[in-house]
């Protein structure tokens, strides 16, 4: 069984938090707000805006060094939906991965609305949670909890194919905003 902190409390972090203890796993949820509140877990869900995520790296980089922290977000340019902010070649993976040298990171679930992790389902398909990472060992711990809960969970490759999911996720995001697709929708996986 996992420990898992997650540092968010909004639609996201609740829909992860309900699939950590459907699973059987253990969670403690912190709002990213509470810098006094240490995470426990040995794996680290930053389930936070990525404009948040300087910040919270800032506050607990300490805290988040020995752990596996999964990165969710997605870095678009919300003022024009036309776009990721982070360079073409780059990732906000592989930036968070530049801040905690000492934590093993990974990309995972931004590729998911909260809807569907809470669902299972993707229309008629079984939700997958795309995973991407270095470390095998961190990968196969995160697809275990999503697999306890019911989920697929796919290796997506090493950490930089997060960039390729964050084009996904933008993709997914955009169209559910000009309602070609629906927040209770989405891309789904099939084998």
């Amino acid at each position: 069984m996992a420990h898992i902190s997650i540092i968010g409390t909004g639609n996201m972090g609740q829909a992860i938090s309900g699939l950590v203890t459907k699973g059987g796993n253990t969670v403690e949820t912190v709002n990213s707000t509470q810098s006094g509140n240490p995470v426990t877990g040995d794996i680290v869900v930053l389930a936070v805006p990525y404009g948040s995520v300087a910040e919270v790296v800032a506050q607990r980089g300490t805290q988040l060094a020995g752990k596996i922290v999964v990165d969710i977000t997605n870095p678009l340019d919300f003022a024009t939906f036309d776009g990721l902010t982070v360079p073409a070649d780059g990732s906000a993976a592989a930036e968070i991965a530049a801040q905690l040298p000492d934590s093993t990171v990974l990309k995972a679930f931004n590729t998911n609305f909260g809807s569907t992790l809470v669902a299972g389902t993707v229309g008629a398909e079984t939700t997958t949670v795309l995973i991407a990472g270095d470390d095998a060992d961190a990968k196969a711990l995160l697809a275990g909890v999503v697999t306890a809960a019911g989920l697929k969970a796919v290796d997506a490759g090493g950490l930089k194919r997060a960039r390729e999911l964050e084009a996904i996720g933008f993709l997914q995001i955009t169209l559910a905003a000009a309602e070609k697709i629906t927040w209770t929708g989405g891309l789904a996986v099939t084998n």
